[in-house]
């Protein structure tokens, strides 16, 4: 009989060799959890030094499952206790292992030490990282940080597939910021109705109860949205400056735009939409009448005779009315208390010639308004209407 083992008890010398590698590396990864688990519990009493020196030990064992695990709460602890770049190279550790669910938050934490420090080209690999693991509960924040970083350096195409990343992941904290971010890119870039798009995908994603803010926020930036939306119609309505309006829908769309341009602080231009609009003859007459829709009834007066019309249309197109309201107001109350003050006073307290005075220092207030000169004429001609084309002022009245 041979001596040399055969193929059976060779096979079987294997299987029990591997049977005892397997109960050693067994061992060794329940030996890692458990040690893991202590070291959570003393990080959690805010024992770090004994939380790292456990987790160290844990690394020290090698390949373990549980290595992962223990380079992330190495980094935590380090980070904890101010040792920043020891925490940085456990997170490396920790992303080395491919590990997708601690690799993933080892990335992400990397990451946030970055942004700490300011040190953004630094996180921008990070957060890479972060995307490649493909962890959901990560790729929010992930894109939505890398977004801003693009958008930071002027690139808004990189930034754009960012954001819109980060609202497809559906998740209700991140999604909503990136869409908020990206609308206000696209209303500055002139395109409102992606804009709209983007927003409404975001409010889906709100739970308006549990998050009123967010939700009111972004129904704000739908609503300006829509905005921007109707002032581009409305000009695109009235057609390149230049050329007369229709005559049918060019003083609604005049008006419209007018009227919707000062919402979004554009008051320029919708003094320039009134000009436009009166100053076409096709449609002017329909402008006119619509810019005075809100004036009070003149009481069969002609507006044509009445001096403060021009003033008050003049100021409905500059968006100037109140203005003009508190300029006339304050007349009115400068006037009234210097009268007030000589009609209040006894009898003996008035010297010859007081009156005069009181109410030659009232008629001046309203002078050095612009609209003072026209009042001056309009007194002046009902002066004369009224006492005949003799009556004369006193020379450089009412200053003098």
């Amino acid at each position: 009989m041979s001596d040399t083992p055969g193929p059976a008890a060779e096979a079987a010398s294997a299987e029990s060799a591997d049977r005892a590698a397997g109960g050693t590396a067994g061992a060794a990864a329940h030996q890692a959890a458990e040690m893991c688990e202590r070291a959570r519990r003393l990080a959690e009493d805010g024992d770090s030094d004994r939380a790292a020196a456990l987790f160290g030990e844990v690394l020290a064992l090698g390949d373990t499952p549980h290595r992962a695990r223990a380079a992330l709460g190495l980094a935590v602890v380090l980070d904890d206790s101010g040792d920043i770049a020891g925490a940085r190279e456990a997170d490396r550790a920790a992303i080395a292992t491919g590990d997708p669910e601690y690799g993933a938050r080892a990335a992400y934490h990397l990451a946030l030490t970055h942004e700490r420090a300011g040190e953004h080209d630094e996180a921008e690999p990070a957060w890479r990282v972060v995307v490649d693991f493909a962890n959901a509960a990560y790729l929010p924040p992930a894109h939505l940080a890398l977004a801003r970083l693009a958008d930071d350096a002027g690139d808004f195409e990189r930034a754009r597939g960012h954001w819109e990343d980060a609202v497809a992941t559906g998740d209700g904290e991140y999604g909503p910021l990136a869409a908020h971010d990206l609308a206000q890119r696209l209303l500055e870039r002139g395109e409102p109705a992606r804009a709209q798009r983007v927003l409404t995908a975001g409010l889906k994603l709100i739970d308006r109860t549990s998050a009123p803010h967010a939700h009111s926020r972004l129904a704000v930036a739908l609503g300006i949205a829509c905005l921007d939306q109707a002032i581009g119609a409305f000009g695109a309505a009235l057609g390149p400056a230049g050329e007369p309006a229709d005559p049918e829908v060019g003083p609604l769309a005049t008006e419209l735009l007018a009227r919707t341009l000062p919402l979004r602080g554009r008051d320029g231009e919708a003094r320039e939409a009134w000009r436009r609009g009166l100053t076409d003859p096709g449609v002017a007459p329909q402008v006119r009448a619509r810019l005075r829709r809100e004036f009070g009834a003149d009481d069969g007066d002609d507006p044509a005779a009445l001096w403060w019309e021009p003033l008050l249309e003049q100021a409905v197109a500059e968006g100037a009315l109140p203005a003009l309201a508190g300029e006339a107001f304050g007349a009115l109350d400068h006037m009234y208390a210097l009268l007030a003050v000589r009609y209040a006073a006894e009898a003996a307290d008035r010297r010859p010639g007081e009156s005069h005075e009181v109410i030659g220092g009232a008629v001046r207030v309203p002078s050095d308004y612009a609209w003072g000169p026209l009042l001056h004429e309009s007194f002046a001609e009902r002066l004369r209407l009224a006492m005949g084309p003799t009556a004369a002022l006193p020379p450089g009245w009412p200053d003098a």
